[in-house]
């Protein structure tokens, strides 16, 4: 008996730990029984290659490391973590709320290729993750819409507060955007809902933007 995978997806800065965070405490407070996972696993063995490809280590730029190499690095800390930390916990029929996830890689390694090679690439990429390596598919994926201009700003405040530095993904905002724009025509494709988290040119608040994410997985999961 499998259980339920939710996953919060959407590009660097637009709120995915904040939203699965809000919805884990949700559950919580409501009794019902969860494991809370995130992508990538940072300090962990699997993912090494992950460190490497974001800490510029391989590639200044994103683009210098191609869309099939990066996706394996993410593809085998996933691996991993399904048998080392949930896999049970999920085949005897628990909910999984995962922080990003192999729809991770249809946003941010997709938008590297031409339009035109895309559908091969995400073919590949789902064949390789759900049947070869065994991942199980998502039953919701929350697609956080967030403009890139706002993303930007806040990823600065963040670093400023916190002192961190941006990976190499998030300091190149043209990229930043060719994931956002790349996304929108995937999810479509791929049926995910969407959360607008802006109006009139501002983020909406993360408790307005939970409430209608509790709204939808209580209506569609629980």
């Amino acid at each position: 008996m499998s259980g339920k995978l939710i996953v919060f997806e959407g590009t660097d800065g637009s709120g995915k730990a904040t939203q699965a965070r809000m919805l884990c405490r949700r559950l919580e407070t409501e009794g019902t029984p969860f494991r809370e996972i995130d992508f990538p696993r940072y300090g962990k063995p699997s993912a090494a290659m992950v460190q490497e490809y974001l800490d510029g280590n391989l590639g200044k730029k994103p683009g210098d490391v191609n869309a099939y190499a990066a996706s394996m690095f993410f593809s085998m800390d996933r691996y991993a973590s399904y048998k080392q930390d949930w896999g049970d916990f999920y085949e005897n029929g628990g909910l999984v709320v995962a922080n990003r996830y192999t729809t991770s890689n249809a946003v941010h390694q997709a938008s590297k290729l031409l339009k035109s090679d895309r559908k091969e690439y995400l073919e590949w990429l789902f064949h390789l993750e759900y049947d070869l390596l065994g991942l199980p598919k998502p039953d919701l994926v929350i697609y956080l819409d967030m403009p890139t201009e706002i993303t930007e700003r806040m990823m600065r405040q963040r670093e400023k507060d916190t002192g961190t530095h941006a990976d190499i993904h998030e300091q190149d905002e043209v990229y930043l955007k060719n994931c956002r724009a790349n996304a929108k025509e995937i999810v479509k494709e791929c049926g995910w809902l969407v959360i607008n988290c802006a109006k009139n040119g501002e983020p909406r608040t993360p408790e307005d933007i939970h409430a209608q994410v509790y709204r939808t997985v209580k209506k569609q999961l629980l």
